[in-house]
């Protein structure tokens, strides 16, 4: 694929649009404010490779059932579980461009497109769909989310008020498009902790023992 490919649809659900330049399976969907380092987004990309049918990626979210207004609630806080994985930071299968735009309701792209938000959403109800599971969270370093916070205009966004309320009236029309709910809590995180750290070799005994 080229580096860069130009397109003169600028609506939102236009992401998730299956170009024919993509050959490879594997999608990289980046913020334009995502700040990783390679070795975030090699280890990512190993993940995926076990778990191609799912989305892996960096910034997490979370559902609940909001009681007291009998409603889908969505929310940002850090908890011990979470059942959305953001697409602004995750690698996916291409075939999901081709369900997103080809059998999801028009509707729902315009309303997307209306509010210029929940795309994200969208697609991990759309994944979760097929596959009845959970996306998966990879771990990255705590400067990513710092970073992410101390940018202006996208920062802002996030912090708008009016944003979050969008976010959660899209979760109950997604929810009400399907009949159900098909977000799947986890706890699993996959922590690159010694990934291409030489630290266990540096620790072996017999350092040429692979070589006999």
């Amino acid at each position: 694929m080229d580096p860069m490919t130009q397109t003169s649809d600028k609506t939102m659900s236009s992401r998730f649009f299956p170009h024919d330049v993509i050959l490879t399976d594997a999608v990289l969907s980046l913020d334009e404010d995502s700040v990783l380092s390679t070795n975030e987004v090699d280890f990512a990309f190993i993940v995926w490779q076990s778990f191609p049918e799912r989305i892996v990626g960096y910034p997490a979210r979370s559902h609940y059932w909001d009681s007291s207004r009998s409603r889908w609630g969505y929310t940002s806080k850090w908890t011990n579980d979470y059942s959305m994985v953001l697409t602004g930071a995750a690698f996916y299968h291409r075939y999901y461009h081709y369900l997103f735009t080809h059998h999801v309701p028009a509707s729902l792209l315009t309303m997307v497109d209306r509010m210029a938000n929940c795309e994200d959403i969208l697609m991990n109800f759309l994944v979760s769909a097929v596959t009845k599971q959970p996306p998966i969270k990879v771990t990255q370093k705590k400067q990513y989310k710092e970073t992410m916070m101390t940018q202006g205009s996208k920062a802002s966004r996030w912090a708008d008020p009016d944003h979050f309320a969008q976010r959660q009236t899209c979760m109950n029309a997604f929810s009400h498009w399907l009949g159900f709910m098909p977000l799947v809590h986890s706890q699993m995180r996959l922590d690159p902790v010694l990934f291409r750290d030489q630290v266990s070799i540096l620790r072996k005994k017999y350092r040429d023992i692979e070589r006999l």
